[in-house]
Order: C-alpha cells, then sequence, then structure tokens
C-alpha cells in the first residue's frame, strides 16, 4: 500500500482548500498563528487568534493563554497558561497580513515554564551584544512515512549502502524534494534567514542552514523555520522526526553544527580568538553535551560515537576540516586566518536557545 493511501492529510483534496482559502478576507482582519515549544522541549504547538487590526510591531500583539495541561505544562487544576509573543513573520499558507507568531511561555504565576529557555538566552545575548555573536545552524532532520519507516525505504529491506545520497540527483537517490523545495520558499517568504538547502548523507535525510543570525535571533528563526517545516511536510501527508539517531546500525544519524563566531574572530588574524573560544569550549565539554539536547546528553549519545562523522560523546576534540572532531574549524578559515568556529555536538532536537546560551556565555563571557 502507498503512503498516499495509509496517510489521512495526503489524501484530502488541496484543490478543494484553495477554493476557500481564496475567499476575500476582510481588510480589517488578521489571523494570527500564536506558535509556542510544549513541555517536552521539543514538539511545537500552535493555534489561531483573530486581530482586528493589522500589526506592524510584534510589540502591539496581545498575550494570550492555553491548556497547558495538554502540553505538559501545567496541572489540570491550574492549567491556564500564557502566550508572550516575541518574533513575527509573514504566513506563506495563509499570506496577505496574516502573520506566524513566535511565543514564550509562561505560568500561571508569571514565571517560565521550565521549557522556556528563551528568557535565560535573552540575558546573555544583551551582555555579549559588543562582541556581535553570530551563528548559524545546519539542521539535518529525516522523511518518516506514516509507519514511522524513512520515506521511499523499502517496506521489507534497506536501501543500499550511504554513499550516492549525499547532494543526489536522481529518483533512485533522494526522496520528497518536494518538501525541501516547499519549506525553502515558505522560509524565503516568511523572512527566515535561510541560506540553503541539501540531501544528507542517508537516504530521506535532508539539511537546511539558517543564519548567519545574530543574537537571540537565532533561536528564535530556528524554531519558526521547524514549524515551517512540520506544516509543510502535514500537508504532503510526510512526518520530520529530529531524533539524532532515527535508524540504528551503519547510517548516519542527525545533528544541528552550530556555526558560530564573533566580531573580533571575523577580523584580521581572528583565528587567535577563535583558539581562545576552543580553549575555552574544550574545559566546558561536559555542560555543552548536557545542554546540546533535550535529555541531557542522553540523545546524543547514540550519535556521537566516533564514527559517521562525529566525534565520541567522552572526548573534546578539535581539528581543520575534521568532521570527526568536536569543533571543526573550516579549511578556509585557517587559510585566511579568520572567521569562525563548527561545533558539530549539537544534536538535531537541539534547543538553539540553550545551545547559543551555552556558547556564549563559555567563549564570550568566561563563564
Amino acid at each position: 500500500m502507498s503512503l498516499l493511501a495509509e496517510s489521512p492529510n495526503a489524501k484530502m483534496n488541496k484543490a478543494v482548500l484553495d477554493r476557500f482559502l481564496t475567499l476575500p478576507q476582510p481588510e480589517n482582519k488578521v489571523q494570527a498563528e500564536y506558535i509556542w515549544i510544549d513541555g517536552t522541549g521539543e514538539n511545537i504547538r500552535a493555534k489561531t487568534k483573530t486581530l482586528d487590526f493589522v500589526p506592524k510591531s510584534v510589540t502591539e500583539l496581545p498575550i494570550w493563554n492555553y491548556d497547558g495541561s495538554s502540553t505538559y505544562q501545567s496541572e489540570g487544576s491550574n492549567s491556564d497558561t500564557y502566550l508572550y509573543p516575541v518574533a513575527m513573520y509573514r504566513d506563506p499558507f495563509r499570506r496577505g497580513n496574516n502573520k506566524l507568531v513566535l511565543c514564550e511561555t509562561y505560568k500561571y504565576n508569571k514565571k517560565p515554564t521550565e521549557s522556556n529557555h528563551r528568557v535565560t538566552c535573552v540575558e546573555v545575548m544583551k551582555k555579549a551584544a559588543d562582541v556581535k555573536p553570530w551563528f548559524g545552524i545546519e539542521q539535518e532532520y529525516t522523511l518518516l512515512d506514516m509507519e514511522g519507516r524513512p520515506f521511499g525505504w523499502p517496506k521489507n529491506g534497506f536501501p543500499g549502502p550511504q554513499g550516492p545520497y549525499y547532494c543526489g540527483v536522481g529518483a533512485n537517490k533522494v526522496y520528497a524534494r518536494d518538501i525541501v523545495e516547499s519549506h525553502y520558499r515558505c522560509c524565503l517568504y516568511a523572512g527566515i534567514t535561510i541560506s540553503g538547502v541539501n540531501a544528507e548523507v542517508m537516504p530521506s535525510q535532508w539539511e537546511f542552514q539558517v543564519g548567519p543570525c545574530e543574537g537571540i535571533a537565532m533561536g528564535d528563526e530556528l524554531w519558526l523555520a521547524r514549524y515551517l517545516l512540520h506544516r509543510v511536510s502535514e500537508e504532503f501527508g510526510i512526518v520530520v522526526t529530529l531524533d539524532p539517531k532515527p535508524m540504528a546500525g551503519d547510517w548516519n544519524g542527525a545533528g544541528a553544527h552550530c556555526n558560530f563566531s564573533t566580531a573580533p574572530m571575523r577580523e584580521e588574524n581572528g583565528i587567535i580568538e577563535i583558539e581562545k573560544a576552543i580553549d575555552k569550549l574544550s574545559k566546558q565539554h561536559l555542560r555543552h553535551i548536557q545542554a546540546y539536547d533535550p535529555h541531557g546528553g542522553k540523545d546524543n549519545e547514540r550519535r556521537l560515537t566516533g564514527h559517521h562523522e562525529t566525534s565520541s560523546i567522552h572526548d573534546f576534540s578539535a581539528g581543520v576540516a575534521n568532521r570527526g572532531a568536536s569543533i571543526r574549524i573550516p579549511r578556509g578559515c585557517a587559510e585566511e586566518k579568520k572567521g569562525y568556529l563548527e561545533d558539530r555536538r549539537p544534536a538535531s532536537n537541539c534547543d538553539p536557545y540553550q545551545v547559543t546560551e551555552a556558547i556564549v556565555r563559555t567563549c564570550c563571557l568566561s563563564e
């Protein structure tokens, strides 16, 4: 049975939907999609609010609330949880004046929920604002069918060994490019700083890159890009997983490699600052491993084995153009003696707020 026959979403006639989405929308009515991270620290939730004005700034948007007991963020007896809008984007699904609204989550007592890591990240980025920390994150992900099997893989077997799939072209090498192209265009329309996409080493695994973004914008834009990816894939009846090791065995895992630089690193002889940062990172390996996946390193244990282009989770290493190291200095940066470093340890399901906060604390604030 084909995936299209199995997926309720894919069976629906999208041409019928278009008939209704093309209905004229009152000029003074805007649909604002409020988006937030639930109590898992990984999953995204969303719901829609009608506004009677066209917002020009996120500061104009009202605080809203939801049932936190259904998102692992509160008890049923005291379930009201609050949404504080923090970033606003164009909506590529509804278009027009409609908006996507990224929100922070707060408990009934106005304190941040446990999965709201943006609060402390903002504080850290403000402290380091003078060195202008830039980030770029390479988000790897895997597409699954409705049975949890990588999309396009044989039902009762496995595809050929890794080798032809990375940046591959051809129906026998890449699967579901439609999703990738749709997501790419949605990101551009929304205003995300998406810098590229490519097919990855394992078949049905892909990557998109967001950045360079300065400070808190890195976390905001990556979370919104993840929302767009899940939302686009929903239309096709395909599931996205950010699991760092979706398939056991001789298959690559999935990471969220974080490229990082400061203004001094980007200047002449910035390699000196890059090497200083690497030295600081070498002394805080455990702190970073704990911050680089939602389960304090447990998810990365399955991925950071020292094989399949990863370093060992137990050891810190650094090298030029070495994809088996914790920290990689790109060859071009080593030759130009300036640029950035790549932290290859973050898992694909990491919280970018935690990752960027940890890097800035260590490299910029020397904490």
